[in-house]
């Protein structure tokens, strides 16, 4: 039997959080969670579904922007199943979606509205039935969730690629993409633009936890799904695992982390605990197996 697996997360610690008038609370919660004095706030972080150049990499000899592929068909079948299984998979509600800025991540958050949708169907034309309801929950972009920023990560980059504008990733552009109904452009978002290209692997790990961080602290009283790449779920896996270094983490398309934590609402202010990662791993895509020793 897969055991679920409990570490506090520390980097992800906060004590307490700027107040929040019951009035502007009222107009960011958009599916109203029950509002107890304690309560658990949870933070689901998944990886997009498949990459076309993945799938066709013969896409790529026409691909006007190679970095930033789409969903392959099979992406978006993924990205359906898993919106009709994760309720019952989760337990509790999402409350709010937030996504890096990459195409295969903003098509993975609308194959999880679109779930009764076939692949030559228009996204657009979600109701949300079986998946997640675009009535109740919105999308909004953030730098701060994009790909690790270097030549290992993209592998096609553009010719220039410490010039932000030639990656072509400007947010009303993708926001173009996802339905009126479906987008919420109000929110702030942690980083407002792309790293420094070659971008380290430590600096992007800093930067994972500081968005997860971030975003969880700025709705505290929303459960949060947080659409990404691989790098960012195993950072969030990997973050405090006793002998880490010891495990090679793996993840499946759609796979996902969930974190979970305790928030005490005190009047007009919030009071948060430290972030649990649960993880059945048999369930949520996560693999996580001991190294060969060389």
């Amino acid at each position: 039997m897969l055991s679920t697996l409990r570490i506090s997360l520390t980097k992800f610690r906060s004590r307490s959080l700027t107040p929040f008038s019951a009035a502007s609370m009222a107009t960011m919660i958009l599916e109203r969670p029950h509002h107890h004095r304690c309560r658990h706030q949870h933070v689901v972080v998944m990886r997009h579904g498949d990459r076309l150049d993945n799938v066709n990499p013969s896409w790529l000899s026409t691909a006007l922007r190679p970095w930033d592929p789409p969903l392959a068909e099979v992406g978006w079948d993924t990205a359906r199943k898993t919106a009709k299984q994760l309720p019952a998979w989760l337990g509790f509600p999402i409350h709010r979606v937030i996504v890096s800025p990459y195409r295969r991540c903003v098509d993975t958050a609308l194959g999880l509205f679109a779930g009764h949708l076939t692949p030559d169907e228009d996204p657009k034309a979600a109701t949300g039935d079986g998946g997640l309801d675009p009535s109740k929950v919105k999308i909004s972009i953030d730098y701060g969730l994009a790909e690790m920023f270097n030549h290992t990560a993209i592998r096609h980059p553009p010719p220039s690629p410490a010039n932000h504008a030639d990656w072509g990733l400007n947010i009303p552009d993708i926001e173009a993409l996802i339905p009126l109904d479906a987008l919420d452009n109000t929110v702030i978002p942690v980083f407002r633009e792309l790293p420094q290209w070659e971008e380290t692997e430590p600096d992007a790990r800093d930067r994972y936890l500081h968005t997860i961080q971030s975003l969880a602290d700025r709705h505290p009283s929303e459960n949060l799904l947080l659409i990404t790449h691989g790098e960012a779920v195993k950072v969030t896996v990997s973050t405090q695992l006793e002998d880490a270094a010891r495990f090679r983490i793996m993840m499946d398309y759609c796979g996902y982390a969930q974190l979970k934590r305790q928030v005490i609402r005190n009047s007009n202010a919030f009071e948060t605990g430290q972030f649990e990662l649960l993880a059945n791993y048999g369930q949520t895509g996560i693999h996580c197996s001991p190294r060969t020793p060389m």
